[in-house]
């Protein structure tokens, strides 16, 4: 059985560029309890206030799964225990379970504290002791374990016995410089596990890219322990991964853990935590990315419609994610029919055969001239429905022009001014915005609201350009990609031109359009394809 050791609030928040609130870590602590996690390590007491205010203001959650556990260092010298303030400020944190980290190495232990083996020992045993005498559950990371363990086998041996027989009931083996492979961490663990009596737990790095594996191949030995962090966010390359390593431990190898967790909910947490951290998701993470379960070429998706396990290690659903099929110039008939049947359009309709056949062929030939359809699905979809006859756009530009000003001062000033025909009536008018593309975008707008109400809860949020043949210089051809946002729901269009201006419309159109075909809004009869 294994227990789950989260220390994202602690270790996950020296990642550069992570800054927690407290208010931050209290959602954080309810999420991971609300998963199961067995124990959060919130902090450590008596180095910063914010970590202090968290340990006062978590004993107001009502936590269900979890412990929350408190971090801290060994004393600084021998005999010295019951006046170490860092060790006082453990037990005024009142935490039922502690974690305390002592050197393993002897050249920390040597160089870094300026002690010898019997000295690192006695501070190693005293301060276990003084814990376990006030009540808390001791739980011991040996500080570079794997690395001190290579270098002198006797000394690290001799730390992580001192915590044992001090009363330390889970000694965390550390890859903390995060080196060591999988096959070192299995041959370590096998030596050392007949020589404790205590449980073993293992608490990896990631700066080999191996901090799972390590993980893996540590619990693959008898290790019961798991330390981690939510998409392993950590000190430099981060830690390891639990939204890697949790699945893998049930689905792959088996194994129970202490608190039944909810396996489907691992996606949505994952999420969640990194919407709280500030961080956009990682989309090719393992198991809960958008492109973990996510299929391009045509003859895996041709495959994923007969037997998904021909292309998938587990299923999506598991872990609370889903199937994606993207269409690109690398599309097959299969990806054309999967995406038509997931948007609940009927191809074969009206005894028209053969119309993905039709719809590949032209979805190459668009993507050789630049469009990239598998980052713009409303795109996409438009020109399936247009195929099927499902959808005109619901208005013409007959007229537009985009003026860019400049003062004394150097400023710009952006001007559109657009005549906009829907169902055989014109509507002229003129906007300015900070851009050129901007003040089209407002323009557009401006004219349809009096046709299409609907129209004024569309806002631009995202505006990407990237130049395709480079060597053309400022003539080159360019694609456009927006997303757009009603305030509920966001989808993303393309445009592809020599112009600019002309690519950036082309994928406002879409996006407009869209929105209306999405609203049910009734397209006028005198409408014609542009």
């Amino acid at each position: 059985m294994v227990e789950l050791f989260d220390t994202t609030l602690r270790d996950g928040t020296q990642a550069e560029g992570i800054n927690l609130s407290v208010s931050d870590k209290l959602h954080i602590t309810q999420a991971l309890d609300d998963f199961g996690i067995d124990i959060i390590e919130g902090g450590w007491p008596g180095s910063n206030p914010r970590d202090e205010a968290f340990f006062l203001k978590v004993k107001d959650l009502q936590l269900h799964n979890t412990q929350v556990c408190a971090f801290g260092s060994t004393a600084r010298r021998p005999d010295t225990t019951a006046s170490d303030p860092n060790l006082q400020a453990l037990l005024k944190a009142e935490t039922p379970i502690v974690t305390l980290f002592g050197k393993t190495w002897r050249l920390h232990a040597q160089v870094g504290l300026g002690l010898d083996g019997d000295e690192n020992e006695t501070i190693i045993h005293e301060s276990v002791a003084h814990l376990r005498e006030h009540g808390r559950r001791v739980i011991f990371d040996a500080e570079h374990f794997f690395d001190g363990y290579k270098d002198d086998p006797a000394f690290a041996l001799a730390m992580v016995k001192a915590a044992e027989t001090a009363g330390a009931d889970t000694l965390v083996l550390c890859d903390t410089n995060g080196g060591c492979r999988p096959s070192e961490v299995a041959a370590i663990v096998r030596e050392i596990r007949p020589q404790v009596s205590a449980s073993l737990g293992i608490h990896a790095h990631n700066d080999g890219d191996l901090a799972v594996a390590n993980t893996l191949a540590a619990v693959e030995e008898g290790v019961t322990h798991v330390q981690g962090t939510i998409n392993g966010v950590g000190e430099r390359c981060g830690n390891a991964n639990l939204c890697s390593i949790i699945p893998n431990l049930l689905l792959k190898l088996g194994l129970e853990l202490r608190h039944d967790i909810d396996l489907a909910r691992l996606t949505e947490l994952s999420r969640s935590v990194a919407e709280i951290m500030n961080l956009a998701p990682d989309s090719r993470a393992p198991f809960v990315g958008k492109s973990a379960f996510t299929h391009k070429g045509g003859i895996h998706v041709s495959a994923v419609i007969k037997d998904p396990a021909m292309y998938e290690h587990v299923e999506p659903e598991a872990v609370g994610s889903s199937r994606h099929v993207l269409v690109s110039d690398l599309s097959g008939q299969s990806n054309i029919k999967y995406k038509a049947r997931e948007l609940g359009i009927d191809l074969d309709a009206n005894g028209r055969k053969g119309q993905a056949r039709e719809i590949v062929k032209q979805v190459k030939a668009l993507e050789y001239e630049g469009y990239q359809y598998d980052g713009a699905e409303a795109s996409f979809e438009l020109l399936l429905r247009r195929h099927t006859g499902e959808f005109a756009p619901y208005f013409r530009i007959v007229e537009s022009r985009v003026y860019v000003r400049y003062d004394k001062e150097g400023h710009n000033y952006s001007e559109a001014v657009m005549k906009v025909n829907v169902g055989g009536e014109s509507e002229h008018t003129a906007a300015e915005g900070t851009g050129p593309v901007n003040a089209l975008d407002n323009a557009l707008r401006k004219a349809l609201t009096r046709f299409y109400p609907e129209i004024s809860e569309v806002r631009l949020v995202d505006y990407k350009v990237r130049v395709l043949d480079q060597k053309h210089g400022t003539s080159a051809k360019v694609r456009v990609l927006i997303e757009t946002s009603d305030g509920k729901d966001s989808w993303s269009t393309v445009g592809v031109s020599e112009n600019i201006i002309e690519a950036s419309w082309q994928a406002l159109r879409d996006s407009l359009n869209y929105k209306l075909f999405k609203s049910a809004a009734i397209a006028p009869a005198e409408n014609t394809l542009q």
